[in-house]
C-alpha cells in the first residue's frame, strides 16, 4: 500500500519562498555582527556525549537526541541489563554521540581545541541548526536554527555592551519592537546566600525562569519541591515582583544583597551595563532589568539577557549571557566569554505574523526567456549568458510549451520581465521585452535589455 511520507514532529520543510524569507534573516544578522569585528565558524552536528553531558543542567540533559553506535550497539549489554531498563545506563553504554543541543558548548570545545590557532579576544558567529527533544509546539521546535555570536578571552563589560548594541541594531533593521531584558547570575547568587538556600542557586533560577510561563504560585510551589522552607520562599517575594526604573530597582537589590559580596558585584556589573548604553544613547527599544530573569542554562556566571517582541505572542526570540568557566570543562580554566544567541525559527515567526519581510526579499529570477523552439532557443541562449554575465538573474524556458504555460510559469515566480524572440526580432538582433505588470512591450537589443534591468 502506498505510505504517504511524513517528517518528524517539531521539524519543517521550507520552499523557496520561505528559504528567501529565512535568507533574509540571516544576511540581516550576518551583517550586523560583522559590523563589530565578529568572524563566522562551523562544528559538526554531532558531538560526543562526553562534549554534551552536564553543561545543560538535568533538564537540559534529558532534552538531548543521543545517537546509537553504529553497527551491533547491543552487543556489550547484557540479557539483565536490558531487563533492568536503566534508560539513562543503557545509552551511556549504546551512544557515544548525540545532536548539538546549542552552539555554545560546541563553541567552547572548539576554542579548546584551537586555542593556539586563535587571536584573543576571539569574536565568533555561527549560524546552524540545533535539537531539542522538547515537546513540540506553537514557537518550539525539535529542530531550529540558532544564530550566535560569542567573545572569548576578554572579562570586559564592554562586550556585554556591545552584545546588546547588536540585539538593538537587529531588531530595529527587522522592524521589530522587542524589551531587552537583562539580570546578573552573580546577583541571583547573592539573593539565594541571604535568604539562608545558597546551595539551592541552581533549582532557585531554574524555578524562577518560569514565572512568565507556570505563574507565581506554581514556582513557589517548585520551590518548595526543592527543598527551600516558606520562611525562605517569603523572603523571596518581594525581589521576585520588584518594581520601578532599573536605578530604583538597582538601589533597592543593593540594600536587600548588602552582605552579599557576590550579589553586590553582580549589581556593580550591571550598574556599569546600563549607565554605559545610557550615556551611549543609540538604543532604539527598551532595556530593562528584570531579577526574575535566571535563563536556566547552568553554565551562566554573570550578566543574562533575554528578548521578547511587544506586538505578538512569543517566546524569547533572542538571549545570552556571561560564562567564566565553560571552558575550564574542556581543560582550559580561566578563560571568560559571552554571547547572545538569536532564535532564527521564532524571528520568521515573529515577521510572518507581523507581515516586515521587504517586499524585494525574494530573490527570483529578473527575466525570463520564451522558448519558441530550436531555432530561436539557439539564438536567445547567446543573449541569456550575456545577461548573466552583466549580473542579472535570467531563465530560458528548456521546453517549447504552449506560450501560456511559460507565461503562467513566470507568473507563478513573480518574474517582472519575459522576452521573447521569433523571425522579426531574430532578422534585427533584438528581443522584445515585456513588463509582467504593466503589460508593456518594446524591442531591444540585448544591451538595452541589460540596461532596462539594471535601472
Amino acid at each position: 500500500m502506498y505510505m504517504k511520507p511524513s517528517i518528524p514532529k517539531g521539524t519543517r520543510d521550507f520552499g523557496p519562498i520561505e528559504m528567501a524569507k529565512r535568507n533574509y534573516i540571516f544576511n540581516t544578522i550576518r551583517s550586523v555582527y560583522e559590523l563589530y569585528g565578529f568572524q563566522q565558524i562551523e562544528t559538526p552536528a554531532q558531538e560526543t556525549l562526553q562534549t554534551l553531558m552536564g553543561k545543560y543542567g538535568e533538564e537540559g540533559d534529558k532534552l538531548l537526541f543521543k545517537i546509537l553506535n553504529s553497527g551491533d550497539y547491543l552487543s556489550k549489554i547484557t540479557d539483565e541489563e536490558l531487563t533492568e531498563r536503566n534508560t539513562l545506563r543503557l545509552a551511556s553504554k549504546i551512544c557515544e554521540k548525540g545532536l548539538r543541543y546549542d552552539l555554545t558548548v560546541p563553541f567552547a570545545r572548539y576554542v579548546v581545541m584551537h586555542r593556539e590557532e586563535l587571536q584573543l579576544p576571539f569574536k565568533r558567529y555561527q549560524v546552524q541548526p540545533v535539537w531539542r527533544a522538547d515537546r513540540p509546539q506553537k514557537g518550539r521546535y525539535r529542530e531550529f536554527y540558532q544564530f550566535d555570536g560569542d567573545v572569548v578571552g576578554s572579562d570586559s563589560l564592554i562586550n556585554e555592551v556591545e552584545l546588546m548594541q547588536i540585539v538593538d541594531t537587529v531588531f530595529t533593521r527587522f522592524g521589530v519592537r522587542v524589551q531587552i531584558k537583562i539580570n546578573n547570575r552573580k546577583i541571583l547568587t547573592g539573593i539565594a546566600e541571604v535568604i539562608g538556600a545558597a546551595d539551592k542557586i541552581v533549582d532557585i533560577t531554574v524555578a524562577i525562569d518560569k514565572l512568565d510561563k507556570i505563574g507565581i504560585d506554581n514556582v513557589n510551589a517548585e520551590l518548595r519541591e526543592d527543598g527551600l522552607t516558606d520562611e525562605q520562599i517569603e523572603k523571596l517575594q518581594p525581589i521576585i515582583s520588584l518594581s520601578g526604573t532599573n536605578e530604583e530597582k538597582l538601589q533597592t537589590i543593593a540594600e536587600v544583597l548588602k552582605d552579599s559580596e557576590t550579589g553586590l558585584k553582580g549589581v556593580e556589573e550591571t550598574k556599569f551595563i546600563l549607565n554605559t548604553l545610557n550615556s551611549i544613547g543609540t538604543l532604539k527599544n527598551e532595556l530593562q532589568l528584570d531579577l526574575t530573569l535566571a535563563r536556566g542554562l547552568s553554565y551562566y556566571t554573570g550578566a543574562i539577557f533575554e528578548v521578547k517582541a511587544l506586538d505578538t505572542p512569543m517566546g524569547s526570540i533572542s538571549g545570552g549571557g556571561r560564562y567564566d568557566n565553560l571552558t575550564g570543562i574542556f581543560g582550559m580554566p580561566g578563560l571568560s566569554g559571552v554571547g547572545i544567541s538569536f532564535g532564527v525559527d521564532r524571528i520568521y515567526d515573529v515577521l510572518n505574523a507581523l507581515d516586515l519581510y521587504p517586499k524585494d526579499s525574494l530573490q527570483t529570477s529578473q527575466i525570463l526567456f520564451i522558448n519558441f523552439g530550436d531555432k530561436e532557443t539557439a539564438y536567445c541562449m547567446p543573449i541569456v549568458a550575456k545577461v548573466r554575465a552583466a549580473g542579472i538573474r535570467a531563465e530560458l524556458y528548456p521546453d517549447a510549451a504552449k506560450m501560456k504555460k511559460q507565461m503562467s510559469y513566470a507568473n507563478a515566480k513573480q518574474i517582472p520581465f519575459v522576452a521573447l524572440a521569433g523571425d522579426n526580432e531574430m532578422a534585427e538582433g533584438k528581443v522584445t521585452l515585456k513588463n509582467m505588470a504593466t503589460g508593456e512591450q518594446n524591442m531591444v537589443s540585448a544591451e538595452e535589455l541589460i540596461q532596462t534591468l539594471q535601472l
